[in-house]
């Protein structure tokens, strides 16, 4: 999924898409470590998914505190 489309998403969907996609991560390492994973790049695709959810959502709570003046220059 790319940035662009994960931006259109709502904040609370980004989180559940996270919580879904860690646990997916979680599968795939204990299929990799069964021997049943045959597609290892999996491991680097939903990583990498999980890095731009948390990306997103931190832009938008450095977004949310610079609107209200929480930044680090307010002191």
């Amino acid at each position: 999924m790319k940035p662009e489309q994960i931006r259109l998403m709502t904040t609370e969907e980004i989180k559940a898409r996270l919580a879904d996609a860690r646990q997916e991560l979680m599968n795939l390492r204990f299929q990799l470590t069964t021997g049943q994973l045959t597609d290892t790049s999996r491991l680097k695709q939903t990583r990498r998914l999980i890095a731009r959810y948390l990306t997103i959502l931190r832009e938008r709570e450095l977004a949310e505190a610079k609107e209200k003046g929480a930044g680090k220059g307010a002191r």
